[in-house]
């Protein structure tokens, strides 16, 4: 793990009036780069050749008579994301006074342990917490969520499977997705894992790792929180939820049209998002959720939580809520939260107030006030 120390030494050559917010071109991008505009500083994005235009082109920043267009100042195009580890494009983020912002997409396509031990760039947020995400780690959001109190739906052995459960693993072949897939009992966990296997959509190494679960019956909530580590105060910034592939389609067929056998396994990949609020009655019921969440990563690990997370949950008939995911990073979902903001945070604020926003609010703080070294690992 690189020491924090190591960052401050990197931070200690930085031109803190001349910072860009840097981020890798997928997952939240486009929400980190429009909330930095919104705060004054420059945006640039590492993205790879072949998906590079949204960044490039379509969103990249331009005056065109008269109107400005796009929240994307600066790109470097490399060809595989793993290339940004190199030590070429790491020289050239610090020459740029860059404040990375991690996402999942970053962790995923460049590796945790290159994150860990070899990206000494200062990364705005919890550099040590990104590994709970894996789910095979023995210290995973479960572990914590167990240790901190947090509820999660039971677990279950393959052998044990008595009732409606959940299996998590990833895609076979799109490691950022879902190979998830629903069972009420061993027989159906034999057959349809089997198939499923044999269509090339999971692996039986990734099974052997899975996760299973009791399935929650009940609406999804992921919420999109922040820690200041400025003002030592936990804020509710929104709430969304999630579109999946052809999961939602298959949900709106009469139960009485019987489906083609390809079309048996509904896949439950992340495609979109949409906003939401809660009962506000129930908010009493998630925010010491959330704050039995800061207390132990304080107690926990070195820098505490840092910034935007989120905890992804589901609420069932008794309004008592279930953390089936956690994510120790800006959340896949606050796109929706983009210059207009969410709700919640905009109440807060008192303004338009997204996830994006607040991070680069956080940034433009630290600086004024000196503590830059706060927000960074």
């Amino acid at each position: 793990m690189i020491a924090r120390s190591e960052i401050e030494e990197v931070l200690a050559d930085y031109d803190l009036d001349n910072v860009i917010v840097g981020v890798l071109g997928s997952h939240s991008a486009l929400d980190v780069c429009d909330g930095a505009k919104e705060e004054g500083f420059k945006t640039l994005v590492v993205a790879e050749k072949g998906r590079e235009e949204v960044y490039t082109k379509y969103f990249r920043y331009r005056e065109v008579n008269g109107l400005r267009k796009g929240v994307v100042d600066e790109n470097l195009v490399v060809p595989r994301f793993a290339d940004m580890m190199s030590d070429a494009i790491q020289d050239e983020l610090r020459s740029r006074n860059t404040l990375f912002i991690p996402n999942r997409s970053f962790v995923v396509y460049t590796g945790i342990d290159n994150v860990e031990d070899r990206f000494k760039v200062p990364l705005v947020g919890s550099r040590d917490m990104l590994r709970i995400e894996e789910r095979e780690e023995e210290r995973s959001y479960y572990w914590l969520c167990e240790q901190a109190g947090i509820p999660t739906p039971e677990e279950y052995k393959a052998e044990d499977i008595d009732t409606l459960v959940m299996v998590k693993l990833p895609h076979a072949k799109m490691r950022l997705e879902r190979g998830f897939f629903t069972a009420k009992d061993r027989a159906e966990y034999r057959e349809k894992s089997q198939r499923l296997i044999e269509k090339g959509i999971i692996t039986a190494d990734d099974l052997a790792n899975a996760r299973i679960e009791r399935y929650v019956i009940g609406p999804v909530f992921n919420f999109d929180f922040f820690y200041s580590p400025i003002d030592e105060e936990l804020e509710l910034l929104g709430v969304d939820w999630r579109f999946e592939s052809n999961l939602d389609g298959m949900a709106r067929i009469p139960r009485t049209q019987e489906l083609p056998e390809k079309l048996s396994d509904p896949l439950m990949i992340v495609v979109g998002h949409a906003s939401a609020t809660l009962r506000e009655s129930l908010l009493n019921r998630v925010m010491p959720i959330a704050e039995r969440f800061v207390k132990f990563a304080k107690e926990e690990y070195s820098a505490g939580i840092i910034g935007p997370f989120c905890l992804q949950t589901i609420v069932d008939e008794n309004m008592d809520f279930w953390v089936y995911d956690i994510a120790t990073r800006i959340g896949g979902g606050t796109n929706i939260h983009m210059y207009g903001g969410h709700p919640y945070g905009n109440a807060l604020f008192r303004t338009n107030m997204s996830s994006g926003r607040r991070l680069a609010l956080e940034i433009r703080r630290a600086i004024a006030l000196d503590k830059v070294d706060k927000i960074v690992t």
